[in-house]
Order: C-alpha cells, then sequence, then structure tokens
C-alpha cells in the first residue's frame, strides 16, 4: 500500500517541462493523493460525541435480524429508561422479500417476548418504532456505525465496503460479522482501514451473549474501544481478538470438528462413540459431530477450504475426505436431513455409522 501511494506522487511529479498537465490539475492530483494518504493511514478517525447513536444493519438475514433486534431492546429497555443507546437504527436490505422477512422474524420474536411478560406493550412498539426498514442505501449515509451481516462471500463484501467508504460520512465505522473472514481486506476496500473492527455476534442473536471484537494493524484504539462498550450498551460479553483466522471460537471450534471426523474417517472410533465422549468426557453440552451437523456440513467445509487456500503451511487446517463427500452427495446435517446423523427438522436422530 505505501508502494502504491508512493507511487502516485511519482506521476504526479514526473512531468518534465513538456506536460500537458496544467498547474491546476496537477494540483487537484496532489490533492486527491493526500486525501488518499489521510484515508489509508489515518489512525485518530473524529468520532461523533464518542459513540454510536445512529446504527445502520446490512442484511437481515438470520444474524442480522437478530443484531437489529438486540440494539433496538437494548434501547427501548434502557435501565435509566433515557433511550440514548440509539436515536434510530437503519435496517437495509436489497431484496424487498429479504427485507420483509426479516421484518417479520423480528416483529414475531418481540410478540412472544410480550406474550411471556419479557416486554411491556410500551417496550414492544417501542422497539418496532426505533427500526426504520429500508431498501434505499442512501439511508445509511449518515449513520454513526454500519453492522454489516451479508453472505460470506469476501468479493461481495469488499464490493459493499468500496460503495459504502464514498457514500458515508466521514466518521461512520464500519463493521462485519463475518465468522471466518479476513476483516484487514473488508478494511482496506472500505478506504478508511482505520476505522474498520470486526464485530462477530454468535447465533442465536438474542441469546448468545458473546461477541467478539476484531481489531486489525490498522483499527484506530479510540474505534477499538468505542465498540467495546458499544457492545456493552447493548448487553453482550465482549471479548478482544486480533484479526487472525476463526478468531478466537472457531479457530478452535473448527479443527476440532474437523478432528472427529478425521478420527472417524481412519476408523479410531464410531460417530456415537466419539459424541458421547466429549460430551461425558469434556463436559461439552454437544459432541463436535452433532454440532457439525446442527451447524452444516457446507459451512464447515467452505471455512476450511478458505483456510487451507490462504494458509497452506498451517498443519491444524485440512479438509476430511468424508467431509467433502457427504457435501457433495447433500448430506449437510439438519438442514438436508442426512449427515453424521439422520435428523428430522431440528431433531436430531440416529448416527450414521460409516
Amino acid at each position: 500500500m505505501l508502494s502504491s501511494t508512493f507511487s502516485r506522487w511519482a506521476s504526479i511529479n514526473n512531468h518534465g517541462p513538456k506536460a500537458t498537465t496544467t498547474t491546476t490539475a496537477l494540483l487537484q492530483k496532489i490533492s486527491h493523493s493526500y486525501a488518499l494518504g489521510r484515508q489509508l493511514f489515518s489512525t485518530a478517525p473524529i468520532l461523533d460525541n464518542n459513540s454510536y447513536d445512529k446504527l445502520g444493519i446490512i442484511g437481515l438475514g438470520l444474524m442480522g435480524h437478530g443484531i437489529a433486534q438486540t440494539a433496538a431492546m437494548a434501547a427501548a429497555t434502557s435501565k435509566n429508561n433515557n433511550n440514548n443507546i440509539h436515536s434510530s437504527i437503519i435496517a437495509y436490505e436489497t431484496d424487498p422479500t429479504f427485507l420483509t422477512r426479516g421484518r417479520d422474524r423480528i416483529q414475531k420474536s418481540v410478540d412472544k417476548l410480550l406474550t411471556k411478560g419479557k416486554l411491556t406493550s410500551s417496550q414492544a412498539t417501542s422497539v418496532m418504532d426505533k427500526i426504520t426498514f429500508t431498501n434505499d442505501r442512501d439511508a445509511l449515509n449518515d449513520v454513526d456505525l454500519i453492522v454489516e451481516a451479508i453472505i460470506e462471500n469476501i468479493d461481495l463484501k469488499k464490493d459493499l465496503y468500496s460503495d459504502l467508504g464514498d457514500r458515508c460520512k466521514p466518521s461512520t465505522i464500519f463493521a462485519s460479522n463475518t465468522s471466518s473472514l479476513s476483516i484487514t481486506q473488508m478494511a482496506l476496500a472500505s478506504h478508511r482501514p482505520s476505522q474498520f473492527v470486526g464485530i462477530h455476534f454468535f447465533n442465536p442473536v438474542q441469546l448468545m451473549k458473546l461477541v467478539e471484537v476484531v481489531k486489525t494493524e490498522h483499527t484506530s484504539d479510540a474505534v477499538f474501544d468505542t465498540t467495546m462498550e458499544w457492545v456493552e450498551q447493548i448487553g453482550k460479553v465482549g471479548v478482544k481478538c486480533r484479526d487472525t483466522p476463526g478468531f478466537i471460537v472457531n479457530r478452535l471450534l473448527v479443527p476440532n470438528l474437523v478432528q472427529a471426523m478425521l478420527l472417524v474417517e481412519r476408523g479410531g472410533a464410531s460417530v456415537r462413540d466419539v459424541d458421547l465422549s466429549m460430551k461425558l468426557g469434556a463436559g461439552h453440552p454437544m459432541g463436535p459431530l452433532h454440532l457439525a451437523d446442527y451447524v452444516g456440513l457446507d459451512t464447515c467445509l467452505f471455512i476450511m477450504e478458505g483456510w487451507v487456500k490462504d494458509f497452506p503451511d498451517e498443519r491444524a487446517f485440512v479438509v476430511p475426505d468424508i467431509l467433502r463427500e457427504k457435501v457433495k452427495k447433500n448430506e449437510l446435517g439438519r438442514k438436508t436431513g442426512k449427515g453424521f446423523y439422520n435428523w428430522d427438522g431440528d431433531k436430531r436422530g440416529d448416527p450414521i455409522e460409516l
């Protein structure tokens, strides 16, 4: 990045006496390069009031709708009742169908909490009123923090952040909810890497307390500290992590799932005995193969193949043949009714022994 910036300066200053570029044009180029340098290397972005008053959520799928609801509920049920965590939340989806589906998910969850007496009628109304649902990306231009929760595709995310970097106000902070992709790559694509963090929530967002807050080598200390405070404000527990593959939980968890598959693959133990051993011997709530089925074997394969490609020298990153075979046969676990176990909806059946 330093070399690319210096090359811009070199090209600007290498016009010579026969250059046809006018002085005005030259100054414009210098100004542009200076602005680019400030974006790339700034470490002290301006935070409006040192808080994230106006929140933007991109993507209202499984994770995104949960993040939007959690933030809105934190504002609506604030103990001091001053509703000051968020003045508004902009929930954005490109597809009107997905937007409606996300809104309906939140409404259904809020209605359930109201029925159970966990929300008052006024609080339930406030939760929904706090969120503006939109297909208009311009609505995100003046928010303080954007949390992105779209499909796990690095190219799509980089294109999105490049656009957001151009359109959003200079102080807007960007955060990706990715569970396995490089925060640094997205940060650089945004043209404001000092204002970029990872915020990895866990499913279901409304219930799971942990949030991994990920700092790159470019992230401003002020941005990182404010983001940690925001995580606590919405009722979660934040843990700090560098931009390492899988962050903390998945970096430890996914290789564990893979080792369980390899153990079964080489005939060392059965599916039943591997899972039973980890439940009764290690105190895990479910065994690794049960968990892999629940998460989705396609998801496990996607994560591990990406790590193998990006970090070929890491010995812990390996793709079992049995995982590839099951995904190829569409035996993805819970979502297709068959994986390492038979499934009936969300109910796990008997193990499938090899």
